[in-house]
């Protein structure tokens, strides 16, 4: 979920620079990669390990684009918490990211994930001036200066959404050229805690609106083993059914904690009109964990442990 949407002044001196953004980032040009730290709060600036949440001291400018995100966001959410109890109405700057990742939950409520991926891209285009996609075209037509150009942009700018990234050297069609982002440890992943959003209200959605709306090519490659992303500018991102993200099983543990026991819940024979399981049992849906019917008997009769039956057969989303 990422697009330009205002700018900031940045001065380079002698391979360094100073961005104001609320808790002083740091833009480093080292070894010829450009990166930026901002608003860490971990003593060692940089990203906690997998498996611990990263701290981090948000500042005036993060806040303010957590704000203008989440109330775009709102008049497609749900006006209601999953337990039922009303969402209590925010004011400007009362969001954090917490709240923010929140808003993005209750988009996906009700929703399939084409049209989680639709709202994403109704959000981006209500923060356009009217005829922006067309300007950008002009302005950045799909050429390697373009492509360098957006990747060096993307991170400062999106630091605070994503968390601290660096522009690095890809190969583009056989050609090496500096068109790479590479997310060190994704802030959205990190704290939506579910594969299904990064991929429907993050991935998707931004490859399409930069290669269909800016005409920019935008293949965005998540790992999920240690929560990085690389971003490819300038590389036609590849078919939903042929991309490895759409294959991927929802977290473990986080199945196992908030999940599994929506499994012992379900009859055998329960009738889920909305599931189209593909041949993988991998298939996003909105709102609920599904679960086959002869992943169910499996689980209930089988000595397989609950984190390899959840991780196999859970069709996630959060």
């Amino acid at each position: 979920m990422v697009v330009l949407t205002s700018f900031q002044a940045v001065q380079v001196h002698n391979q360094a620079a100073a961005i104001k953004c609320g808790y002083h980032p740091r833009l480093r040009l080292k070894n010829g990669t450009v990166s930026i730290r901002c608003g860490i709060a971990e003593p060692s600036g940089e990203p906690a390990p997998v498996g611990q949440k990263t701290k981090y001291k948000d500042g005036f400018f993060e806040k303010a684009f957590m704000t203008l995100f989440a109330r775009k966001m709102e008049k497609f959410a749900a006006k209601s918490n999953k337990d039922g109890t009303p969402v209590e109405k925010k004011g400007w700057f009362d969001y954090d990211y917490e709240s923010f990742v929140d808003v993005s939950k209750r988009v996906i409520q009700g929703r399939n994930r084409t049209q989680q991926q639709q709202v994403v891209r109704e959000v981006l285009l209500s923060m356009l001036p009217p005829g922006a996609p067309a300007q950008f075209r002009k302005l950045f037509p799909p050429t390697r200066w373009a492509c360098e150009f957006n990747a060096t942009i993307t991170v400062p700018f999106f630091d605070w959404l994503v968390g601290p990234s660096e522009v690095v050297e890809v190969e583009v069609n056989g050609v090496k050229q500096r068109s790479g982002v590479r997310i060190k440890k994704c802030r959205y992943l990190e704290n939506s805690g579910c594969v299904g959003m990064c991929v429907n209200m993050c991935k998707i959605p931004t490859q399409d609106f930069f290669t269909d709306e800016f005409g920019l090519p935008l293949t965005m490659t998540p790992n999920f083993e240690d929560m990085s992303c690389e971003m490819v500018y300038g590389q036609a991102p590849p078919p939903f059914e042929d991309d490895p993200a759409s294959k991927q099983p929802c977290f473990a543990d986080i199945c196992k904690h908030q999940l599994l026991k929506a499994l012992w819940q379900i009859p055998i024979r329960a009738s889920v009109p909305s599931c189209k399981p593909n041949r993988n049992s991998s298939y996003f849906f909105s709102g609920k964990c599904f679960f086959s019917q002869g992943a169910v008997t499996m689980a209930r009769h089988s000595k397989v442990t609950e984190k390899d039956q959840t991780r196999r057969n859970c069709l996630f989303e959060l």
